[in-house]
């Protein structure tokens, strides 16, 4: 029997509300479905028998997502892998572009648009890399936030931006969000202690600490990461937005972003902030 060309890999715990959505909307383009249950305790699982799906379970005693992921990959034998989240739907009319892109032999993982649509907040839009060709060496990394883009890049792939589109529905409060922020937080400091330099890391502790509203932990954090890459000018344009906007230390602000420039001229966000500081000092002046 002929290897499907789309294998879908999901890691879910109890999705029993969101999990039938977000299978319709690859029905009829992956398969292969596998998943992975971490620990449910509702209909999950017979939902995902429902559909055919090649269900597997994991161990997260010790939360570690990208393990769950990859033992998801290691299950799955079409020849390009496709990923969701329980509480995404695909947009039908991505799919024809999906075929097409699995139909290739590229070695290249695909970002999708992604719309964050929570209970109050008005949608925020990100973008992750969601198709991938099926191959040994291509695994997440990240206990919590984990990513492939690493892997793939390390294996001679290039990341592509597509128009694909998901939607991605959470109903948690702020509360709950705040708590997972909180959860978060502890795992990557736990990561962290294992390997203190790995700014990916770096940058996710920055942005938990950022939407609790620990903008002194966040600053902290994003100078460390522009320390240890210091020929990242994203990582010093990033310093400068934290220590003008959140620490209100116009002058490091205005190293940060003369360091950007020297790094990549006419970098447009950092000539933006420097001629607004500039006006701002002259009408200072003027008073």
């Amino acid at each position: 029997m002929q290897n499907p060309a789309i294998t879908l890999c999901m890691i879910v715990k109890n999705e029993a509300r969101t999990l039938p959505r977000c299978l319709a909307s690859v029905r009829e383009l992956a398969g292969e479905f596998v998943i992975v249950d971490t620990g449910s305790t509702d209909s999950t699982p017979q939902i995902a028998a429902a559909h055919n799906a090649k269900l597997s379970s994991t161990d997260f005693s010790r939360v570690d997502f990208a393990a769950a992921r990859n033992h998801a990959l290691a299950l799955a034998t079409g020849r390009w892998i496709l990923t969701l989240d329980a509480d995404e739907v695909l947009d039908p009319a991505g799919i024809p572009l999906i075929r097409e892109l699995a139909s290739s032999a590229a070695n290249a993982g695909y970002y999708f648009q992604r719309s964050n649509h929570g209970a109050s907040d008005k949608p925020t839009q990100d973008h992750v890399v969601r198709l991938f060709p099926n191959r040994p060496d291509y695994r997440y990394r990240g206990r919590v936030h984990e990513t492939i883009d690493d892997s793939i890049l390390a294996g001679g792939g290039r990341l592509i931006p597509t128009a694909i589109r998901i939607e991605h529905e959470f109903a948690s409060t702020p509360e709950s969000r705040a708590q997972r922020n909180q959860w978060y937080i502890g795992i990557l400091k736990e990561e962290l202690a294992e390997n203190p330099n790995d700014t990916s890391r770096l940058d996710f502790l920055a942005a938990e600490y950022h939407q609790l509203g620990m903008f002194d932990e966040a600053v902290e954090i994003t100078e460390r990461v522009a320390r240890l890459r210091p020929l990242d000018p994203g990582a010093h344009l990033r310093a400068g937005m934290y220590h003008l906007l959140f620490q209100l230390n116009r002058e490091q602000a205005r190293r940060d972003f003369t360091e950007v420039l020297k790094l990549r001229p006419n970098d447009p966000e950092a000539l933006s902030f420097l001629q607004v500081m500039d006006q701002q000092e002259l009408v200072h002046q003027q008073k």
